[in-house]
Formats: structure tokens, sequence, C-alpha cells
């Protein structure tokens, strides 16, 4: 589906449509139990979200309105899976690991985050380029500055994952499954891959059918790395 819908980088009360999905995200946080898999990436991305937004209001992005488009498109895309899921529907393939596994007991909080963000980073990112392109009347080239900008917060992510969810020493071991796991994916192979299928997506939108194929290909394969990040592994206590 196309996004035309603009936003306005601050409403007559001085809010911003990133302080909307900032608050949706603090709602959803106090509705699930901490250990929820889903709520373990919402834990991590809320903490993000509300750096991008300090930093849209501290002037980091030259063109807000086109940082606040993205990092909202962005974000709906999560929250529209969430909503999906809550219905009863089926949420696009690359989520649905998540939401099938997320009281899963043999898996760990490092999994739910690293396959939330790889659905949101390896799929929706690049399906928010194309969005906010359209909603902008620009080229993806316009929004490589805050691409860029945006990704650099992302790295965040990591940052937050080795922080809070890595289970202790015991992870330093080479033995230890979740070495290999957490080895195994890159942010930053994600991100690449995400600017190049924004690209590709932009290049076939004369060509709807191909268009849709690709996205949906692209779904699919996101949806089954997704699915080997949630491994279960043995509780070794």
């Amino acid at each position: 589906m196309v996004q035309t819908e603009q936003f306005a980088t601050h409403d007559a009360h001085g809010r911003s449509p990133v302080d909307a999905v900032v608050e949706r995200m603090h709602s959803l946080r106090a509705e699930w139990p901490a250990s929820d898999g889903v709520a373990v990436f919402n834990r991590v991305y809320l903490a993000v979200t509300e750096e991008i937004d300090r930093r849209i209001d501290g002037g980091d992005f030259p063109d807000r309105r086109a940082a606040v488009t993205l990092d909202v498109l962005f974000a709906r895309r999560y929250l529209g899976a969430v909503d999906t899921a809550a219905s009863g529907g089926r949420p696009p393939a690359c989520w649905r690991p998540l939401f099938q596994h997320r009281r899963h007991p043999g898996v760990r909080p490092l999994q739910f985050a690293l396959a939330g963000i790889n659905a949101h980073i390896g799929h929706d990112l690049a399906l928010a380029v194309v969005d906010a392109c359209h909603a902008l009347g620009c080229q993806p080239a316009d929004l490589e500055g805050e691409f860029d900008r945006v990704g650099d917060v992302l790295v965040l992510l990591e940052e937050r994952i080795r922080e809070d969810l890595m289970p202790g020493p015991d992870l330093l071991e080479v033995a230890d499954p979740l070495t290999h796991l957490l080895g195994a994916w890159s942010l930053e192979r994600a991100r690449d891959g995400a600017w190049s299928a924004a690209r590709l997506l932009w290049g076939l939108r004369e060509i709807p059918g191909l268009a849709e194929e690709f996205a949906e290909r692209l779904d699919t394969g996101v949806g089954l790395v997704g699915r080997c990040l949630l491994t279960p592994w043995p509780d070794r206590s």
C-alpha cells in the first residue's frame, strides 16, 4: 500500500508525531509482562525511538520533516503488526515467528530482541523508505542522509542488547550457542540490505506486480531468518 500521509513536525501543542509513537509504545510496555517476547523488543525499540525523538528536537536532523516522516512510517509498520496480531489476524511473515514464540520458555530475551530487530530492519525499514518517498514526493537518494542518521541511532539497539540482555559471563564462552547467534546476525548488514531493497522497490514502482513479488519474497526471507533466531535452547542452569 502506498503511503501518502504527510506529517507536520509539531502540532499546535508542540508535540511531534514521534511523541504519539512513543506514547503507544509506553502503553504496550505497561500492558505486556516483561517476559513476553514482543515486550522485550518493544522495550529496546522504545528506548531507541525516544533517542531519535530527542535528536530530532535537538536539531540533529537537517531535514526535520523527512526525519519525522521516515521515523513514524517505520514505527507504524511494527505497530501495525502488533494490532494485526492482537485482532487475531496474520501479521507479515517477518513478524510471525516473534508473535508465535513470544511465550516460549526455551527462547531467551536476547533471541526475542534479535528477532524483532531482524523483522523491523530487514523488512520494515525498506518499505518505510518507499512509504516516505511517496509521502514526501522525493527519491530514496533524497532521504539517504536521514536514513543514515536514523541508522546511526539504530546502532543503539545493539548496544542496548549487549548491556541489558546478555545473560552473563556464560555468553562469553565460545561454546555457548548464543555467542554464535549474536555473531551470525549483523545490524550493519541488515541496514545495508534494507537500503538496497528500498532502492530496488522504488525502481520497480512502475511495475507493481514485480514490486509486490519482491516485497513478498523479502518478507518471507526475513521471516525465515527470524525462525532461526528463535530456535529454543536448553536451560543451562
